[in-house]
């Protein structure tokens, strides 16, 4: 198809959750797709499905006109690109990184004219949606950074995210969308995880709750995602703790910086702390529903 044949490859470096779903996505829209992830599993992984292993990031960018880094933070990032092997002496030519990941937006504004010193382009381009939609091809894109670059990657995005939001050209600027709605993901879950504690020490039906919720003002998207699975004691990790809990710091951090008192964000962050330090991390963000549970007294 058209969309294989505008770049000699798109690579993933990080395969994870969200990564996996992005490599499925560029498969099925018939791009030759390569991967590099630290984990061997994920690598077997991403091969059965048709993907190519590269031995190192260096070596999927110079394979790809794109490559795609969806990693954990900014220190994950620094290894891919400027560690041992990593893709910053390939970017020579224009080629062009694509950063998914949820970091901070100053780390991202700052990365930009240290990926251009080596020949390449930073296109600011973080997802949202979990990994579901990541499989589908129907997540959410905001992206920021040269138009020509964005437009290099327009066949990409089309195959990987269902909606599309280019607002600007200044790397970092998509960034900055995405922690405000981390913030409020994070606000709405933890304050929801908060009232089934509080229902279920009331003697109310959890279900019922939900259901209400759901069809009520106090209803969010991230509220009918997790609370379901969190009823039904499914904290598979989807997205994990410690990975919203990341998000939100990152948020309050950000907004402590603006002068902007963020007392939720950082209520929302102690809390998923406080679910992480309890040993919730690895599972499913929704697993802060189990904290609360705990810190009420509640049996699981």
């Amino acid at each position: 198809m058209s969309a294989a044949t505008a770049l000699p490859a798109v690579g993933v470096i990080g395969a994870g959750a969200m990564g996996m779903g992005v490599v499925a996505s560029l498969l099925r829209a018939g791009f030759d797709t390569r991967v590099r992830d630290i984990k061997p599993d994920v690598e077997v992984e991403a091969a059965a499905r048709g993907a190519t292993c590269e031995p190192s990031p260096a070596a999927l960018v110079r394979a790809c006109g794109v490559a795609i880094v969806l990693v954990v933070d900014a220190d994950e990032v620094e290894t891919v690109l400027f560690g041992a092997d990593g893709a910053a002496p390939a970017l020579a030519g224009g080629r062009v990184v694509l950063l998914a990941s949820t970091v901070d937006p100053d780390y991202v504004t700052a990365l930009a004219p240290r990926v251009a010193a080596r020949g390449g382009v930073l296109v600011d381009a973080p997802v949202s949606g979990g990994p579901r939609r990541a499989h589908d091809g129907t997540m959410t894109m905001m992206v920021a950074g040269d138009e020509g670059a964005r437009a290099r990657c327009a066949p990409v995005l089309a195959a990987i995210a269902g909606t599309v939001f280019h607002v600007g050209t200044q790397p970092g600027h998509a960034a900055r969308f995405k922690i405000v709605n981390n913030l409020l993901a994070a606000v709405n879950l933890a304050a929801g995880a908060e009232a089934l504690a509080l229902a279920a020490k009331a003697g109310l039906d959890p279900r019922l709750v939900v259901d209400i919720v759901n069809a009520s003002s106090g209803g969010s998207w991230i509220f009918a995602d997790r609370m379901p699975r969190a009823l039904a004691g499914d904290y598979a990790p989807r997205a994990a703790a410690r990975i919203l809990t990341k998000d939100v710091g990152i948020a309050a951090a950000f907004a402590r910086r603006h002068g902007v008192p963020a007392p939720l964000a950082t209520a929302a962050h102690a809390a998923f702390a406080a679910a992480v330090a309890a040993g919730y991390g690895d599972e499913d963000d929704a697993a802060i529903v189990k904290h609360c549970r705990d810190r009420a007294g509640l049996p699981r």
